[in-house]
């Protein structure tokens, strides 16, 4: 039987090249900002594209925070991409004005900085480093993925794990400068990256969520 995965909407994300992604690795998938069934599905995936501040405004205007923490309090899967992993953190910094998010991890969501003239944002693909144990990377360690975006978490704070087994975190760089690229945290996954825009790759990774649900 299909696993039933709600696709969040709140007004912002990859929607729909998600919603196909998921439909690709045999997920069944429904767009909504429906509390109950964002609540009840076998997975939630939390999409974003644009400002911190405006994707936790839209957040907010669905309860999709609340959905996100009792969904995670009864260890019900949740997977956040790109600027739906940051606003799991606890705030984001964009252009001066700080912003709350989620707080599920501690952390600040911050401007990328290279050290040698890279443009920022940051686009296009990168190949990641993958600690071992991992489930979301199984048989992709060595791929790359396809990133785009000027903020990022530049520094893993959490010490006291979800569950009994510590996070595996996830790093990239961009010229040297380093920030998580994904984080496993039991119920609770994220990516930095767009596995919906990474071709085989990013959809080897979302059917490993799939089948873990």
């Amino acid at each position: 039987m299909s696993k039933k995965v709600v696709l969040l909407d709140y007004g912002s994300g990859n929607i729909r090249s998600g919603e196909r992604a998921l439909q690709r690795v045999g997920a069944d998938v429904t767009v909504t900002s429906d509390f109950d069934e964002a609540l009840n599905a076998d997975g939630l995936l939390v999409p974003g594209v644009g400002a911190f501040e405006a994707c936790m405004t839209g957040l907010k205007s669905v309860r999709g925070d609340v959905v996100v923490d009792r969904r995670l309090t009864g260890a019900r899967p949740v997977l956040g991409i790109c600027v739906g992993m940051q606003i799991l953190f606890a705030r984001g910094i964009e252009h001066g004005v700080e912003t709350e998010g989620c707080e599920q991890w501690p952390g600040t969501v911050e401007r990328l900085r290279p050290q040698h003239d890279e443009p920022v944002p940051h686009m296009g693909w990168n190949t990641v480093d993958v600690p071992s144990g991992t489930g979301l990377f199984d048989g992709i360690e060595k791929e790359r993925f396809y990133f785009v975006h000027s903020y990022g978490v530049r520094e893993w704070q959490l010490t006291d794990a979800r569950e009994s087994v510590a996070p595996l975190v996830t790093w990239t760089t961009y010229g040297d400068d380093r920030f998580v690229a994904a984080v496993e945290n039991g119920p609770l996954t994220a990516t930095q990256f767009h596995p919906e825009k990474s071709g085989d790759a990013g959809a080897a990774l979302l059917a490993n969520w799939v089948r873990s649900l």
